[in-house]
């Protein structure tokens, strides 16, 4: 007995303008183009997840200088006192304690100079 395929073409084609929706025109409206667009953009989120990550280091990483500069030493010498000292805080914390609670970072450059 033949088999026909137009309702799960349909349903694979609704899958793709599903997952289309806010397109522009060309990759929303053709099928072809928008299952190319959603296997791009999947792509893309993988990488970005990636890269997500490495910038925020690179944020906590500047804040972090900006803020040992202001106490008068530098990131490289505050995270080499920091090991030394045998304080376990993590650059996101460090960033924080930087920008919101300066009296605080300033105790933590203050007792890496100590050691």
């Amino acid at each position: 007995m033949r088999v026909k395929r137009g309702v799960t073409s349909r349903a694979k084609h609704n899958k793709i303008r599903k997952a289309t929706k806010g397109y522009s025109h060309p990759n929303r409206v053709s099928i072809k183009r928008g299952r190319q667009a959603v296997t791009k953009g999947l792509q893309f989120a993988t990488r970005d997840r990636k890269n997500r990550k490495r910038t925020f280091r690179e944020l906590w990483n500047t804040r972090i200088n900006a803020g040992a500069r202001l106490n008068g030493t530098t990131y490289s010498k505050l995270i080499a006192g920091l090991k030394a000292a045998g304080i376990t805080l993590d650059r996101k914390i460090l960033s924080e304690l930087a920008v919101n609670e300066p009296a605080a970072f300033t105790a933590v450059v203050k007792a890496t100079e100590a050691k």
